[in-house]
């Protein structure tokens, strides 16, 4: 009996993307597909941390990020990334000088989220750090935290609005010839994330 009616979507075919790098690990392009997950420890808890990253590693995570929310975090990031064994992605939450930080500490990534990084100036601070350090980044498109102006423009998160989001951010770090980036859509109803991928 064929299972195509309940799962027609069981052969994956990629879309060929470009690769970047998250530290030593290619992702995109015709990289295998990386596992990555994210603490939920207290970052400023290095040993928590690492032991949580450590017990990630052991069961197959290529990459794991971590929440930097203060500068008490970023200050941690540094022993962190000395003691993982795979990349850091430093998740920054609202102020742009977090990624910066997370960059000096060694991250492979910084997580920015346009909603709530701030304006263009603070993205290119952001993006001189990541040359600097060598850092990826990772535009995070947010349906739950999306500019106002897209918001005023559609009236509510749509796929439209998040597509919208990513591609302006994209031509922030181009034009800034920053190539070395990878974008996410996210959005708690799973539908509308998918359309904001296709």
């Amino acid at each position: 009996m064929s299972l195509n009616h309940v799962r027609p979507w069981r052969n994956i075919y990629r879309r060929k993307s470009r690769q970047i790098h998250v530290g030593n690990v290619p992702v995109g392009g015709d990289a295998p597909i990386t596992v990555q997950t994210m603490t939920n420890t207290d970052t400023t808890d290095v040993k928590a941390t690492i032991e949580q990253i450590q017990r990630a590693v052991d069961v197959g995570v290529d990459i794991v990020r971590v929440s930097t929310p203060d500068a008490a975090s970023t200050a941690a990031l540094k022993e962190i990334v000395k003691e993982s064994t795979v990349p850091i992605v430093a998740d920054i939450h609202f102020h742009y000088k977090r990624a910066i930080e997370a960059a000096e500490a060694g991250a492979a990534c910084l997580r920015i989220n346009p909603g709530n990084i701030g304006d263009e100036s603070r993205v290119k601070e952001v993006i001189k750090a990541a040359k600097d350090h060598g850092c990826s980044i990772r535009i995070g498109v947010n349906a739950g935290s999306l500019e106002k102006h897209l918001l005023d423009k559609y009236a509510e998160p749509c796929p439209e609005a998040m597509v919208e989001s990513g591609l302006d951010h994209i031509k922030i770090l181009e034009d800034n010839d920053f190539h070395e980036f990878k974008i996410s859509c996210k959005a708690s109803d799973v539908f509308l994330a998918a359309a904001a991928y296709q």
